[in-house]
């Protein structure tokens, strides 16, 4: 195999040039937009990697913004990237030991200085991919990020075989084609790793679009209800952190999954995770997978934190589509919305009128639903931990827009509080939460009718 980090001869033959696809926008080449000059030579300061069945993750942090650009290449199949105005050091050399066996996607990866102000990355893939390239301003803890996401050309998608023989969904379709007229082209449908889902029966396609299904009503011939499992946060995204070092991100995820288990072992009743493993969600993919699986109740898992260690208490929230029902309530929605910032979203590929759909979509009766699971959900909660509010609070938060679904949000503790940090480390404490959350759903879907005599 040739050397493709050396620097490249001035010339390419035809054959080279057949073999290479640039990644391109309108016929360009995709150049990130910020070049510095000579004396602004930018260092790696960190290296990080995120594998998962969905997509692969590959962060550099800088110390300033950079230009970068690049391609693939097949047979074999490799990503090529070229940072501009970078010397190598042993931070960038770290990332040829940060791949990980299993990762679905990169094989191994080679660093080289291509050129004197050229570092370039290639790495040797295990499929081929569909990538996508982009810079992060600082935010946080973190200072610019150059992301590189490695998703799969063919999406690994157990709900693709699932949606072809589903109901034709008018808002899926809207969303989907939002998603298809973005600026990179081919951009994957995120997929659903490791996770079995009911099946749906087929339906002849209507003539005219049909309205939105109603809230209480379940999708036609499935014969579980089905809860989708947000977990907040994830990869790049910690979450908040308690003093103690815990990471709301992987307490949560804990939480979803005990809670999960619970609701498969009920009778009629499946449970299906956002995210089942340490990587990265953006918020609207989050409403956009529970949507795909026509989920009957999506539940967010959150750990809450404030500047004071003395807050503490559980809560739970649904969307508000006319303001805050507190200054908290708004400023905790401020806080979650901000995770795709940290976390760190594409927005060149984002549509913002994705978002704006969901929001206007939005009805009365998914917020009205949403506030009474939310209330029978807080009582039990009440029954194992303190409230912070007594009631069903209100406020914008993006990952609670499917309008279609009865959405809540739950703040299991906090997690800037000792106390409550060291209960939300402990498992039967876990267990206490996600045991809470199932009686509140159960009481949820027993007030049902429609839906209970299906489980």
């Amino acid at each position: 195999m040739a050397d493709d980090t050396r620097p490249s001869s001035p010339g390419i033959s035809p054959t080279g040039a057949s073999r290479r696809r640039l990644i391109a926008t309108a016929g360009t080449l995709f150049v990130l937009p910020v070049i510095p000059t000579a004396a602004q030579a930018a260092t790696i300061v960190a290296v990080r990697t995120w594998p998962a069945d969905e997509y692969t993750r590959v962060t550099l942090e800088m110390d300033s913004e950079l230009k970068a650009q690049h391609f693939t290449l097949d047979n074999p199949d490799r990503l090529v990237v070229d940072i501009e105005g970078l010397t190598i050091n042993a931070t960038i050399r770290d990332l040829i030991s940060k791949v990980r066996p299993n990762d679905p996607y990169i094989e191994s990866v080679r660093v080289a200085q291509n050129r004197p102000d050229v570092v370039r990355l290639v790495m040797d893939l295990k499929q081929p991919i569909a990538p996508q390239v982009f810079t992060l301003k600082p935010i946080g803890e973190y200072k610019y990020r150059l992301v590189l996401d490695l998703y799969p050309k063919i999406a690994q998608d157990p709900l693709m075989a699932i949606m072809d023989g589903a109901d034709t969904d008018p808002l899926a379709e809207v969303l989907e084609d939002l998603a298809r007229n973005s600026p990179l082209p081919d951009a994957p449908v995120p997929s659903m790793p490791g996770q079995t889902l009911p099946p749906v029966a087929r339906k002849p396609k209507p003539s005219a679009p049909a309205p939105a299904p109603k809230p209480s009503e379940p999708p036609a011939g499935r014969q579980s209800i089905l809860i989708a499992l947000d977990p907040g946060h994830g990869g790049e995204d910690p979450g908040a952190i308690g003093r103690n070092g815990t990471r709301e991100k992987d307490i949560v995820l804990s939480i979803a999954k005990r809670l999960k288990k619970l609701i498969d072992a009920q009778p009629g009743m499946r449970a299906y995770l956002t995210r089942d493993n340490d990587y990265f969600v953006p918020l609207h993919v989050r409403v956009q997978k529970a949507r795909r699986v026509k989920a009957d109740l999506f539940i967010s898992i959150h750990a809450d934190a404030w500047i004071k260690p003395s807050a503490r208490g559980s809560s739970v929230f649904a969307l508000s589509q006319n303001g805050a029902t507190s200054a908290a309530a708004r400023w905790m929605a401020q806080r979650e919305n901000d995770a795709d910032l940290i976390g760190g979203v594409n927005l060149g590929s984002h549509n913002k009128q994705v978002a704006q759909v969901l929001l206007d979509l939005s009805t009365a009766a998914q917020i009205n639903d949403s506030v009474r699971v939310g209330g029978n959900v807080l009582a039990e909660i009440g029954k194992i931990n303190r409230l912070h509010k007594k009631s069903v609070e209100r406020a914008g938060f993006a990952v609670l827009k499917a309008p279609d679904i009865p959405s809540i949000l739950v703040e299991t503790a906090f997690i800037s509080n000792p106390e409550e940090e060291r209960l939300l480390r402990s498992p039967a404490h876990q267990d206490k939460i996600a045991r809470a959350m199932l009686e509140g759903v159960n009481d949820y879907f027993a007030a049902r009718p429609a839906l209970a005599r299906r489980a």
